[in-house]
């Protein structure tokens, strides 16, 4: 089975508290990720977060562009009309990886919001998306809580989305709660009601058990799994990409399009690298 790897060291792994980044830094780790790594896509900023991030991001995909990949480039967005996907298209950005509430909690007491409600604001952001050009994936924010409380709201929004333009459905552990039984319980659920769909699975280390989630998830049927370099990432971090290559190849005999031979010489340069950035803060 071949399995598409998201990196998303640039996005959430920027986190990581004390790790900042300039705008050449984050060009420099993105043609690691891509050029040496062969990353299937890479999750580079999220939408309006400052005018540095903006140029950030427009020198990432001016690069991308000129050296064919530009579609391997995804920005996280909300949902907010067309606001994230102005500021996306400003910088020529052209996926959307747009975050919807996935827990009933999460849509009633955060953004105090009915189910319908959402949907519609979601579906808002899609037509204009369809209107400007730009692909969609999904977050289902706090999925995993979800479906532990609340998981016919969730069987709801996918219900409803399903015969729309989204191209990936992404099921993030965004508090870092799950075990393994329930990782393959909760991932089996919704791909046996949703056959057709694409799913992502994307894990937290809070109990360092984020690998042990990831084998789950894809011996569950998951095709799409999110790693950071190292497991950078908030909190205690996302799941290392070596530990993803590691187990998805060696036990479950997946496919990858990773260039593991280039895996050690990126993960000494990423310490490297990291350790400066460090030391800038500190100084």
């Amino acid at each position: 089975m071949k399995i598409n790897i998201m990196d998303t060291t640039l996005r959430d792994g920027e986190q990581t508290s004390g790790v900042s980044f300039t705008d050449s830094e984050k060009l420099q780790i993105a043609r690691l990720i891509l050029e040496e790594l062969k990353v299937d896509r890479l999750e580079i900023a999220s939408a309006h977060v400052s005018d540095g991030e903006h140029q950030a991001v427009k020198r990432i995909v001016n690069w991308a562009t000129l050296h064919g990949y530009l579609d391997s480039i995804e920005i996280l967005g909300f949902v907010d009309q067309d606001r994230s996907l102005n500021w996306i298209q400003s910088a020529g950005g052209k996926v959307i990886n747009l975050l919807t509430k996935g827990s009933l909690k999460h849509c009633q007491y955060q953004l105090r919001k009915t189910p319908e409600q959402h949907l519609a604001d979601i579906k808002a952001v899609l037509g204009f998306a369809e209107q400007m050009g730009i692909r969609v994936n999904v977050y289902f924010e706090d999925w995993s809580n979800g479906m532990r409380h609340s998981p016919e709201y969730i069987y709801f929004l996918l219900s409803h989305l399903q015969d729309t333009a989204i191209q990936r459905f992404m099921l993030p552990d965004t508090l870092g709660v799950l075990n393994p039984d329930e990782t393959y319980q909760f991932c089996d659920q919704v791909q046996v009601r949703f056959p057709d769909l694409k799913f992502d699975f994307h894990a937290h280390n809070d109990y360092d058990l984020a690998t042990a989630n990831v084998f789950a998830a894809v011996k569950s049927g998951i095709t799409g799994i999110h790693s950071t370099l190292n497991g950078l990432g908030e909190r205690a971090g996302n799941v290392p990409i070596s530990s993803v290559i590691g187990v998805l190849k060696d036990h479950l005999n997946c496919e990858l399009s990773i260039d593991e031979t280039k895996l050690y010489a990126v993960s000494k340069w990423w310490n490297l690298f990291q350790g400066y950035a460090f030391l800038k803060i500190s100084l």
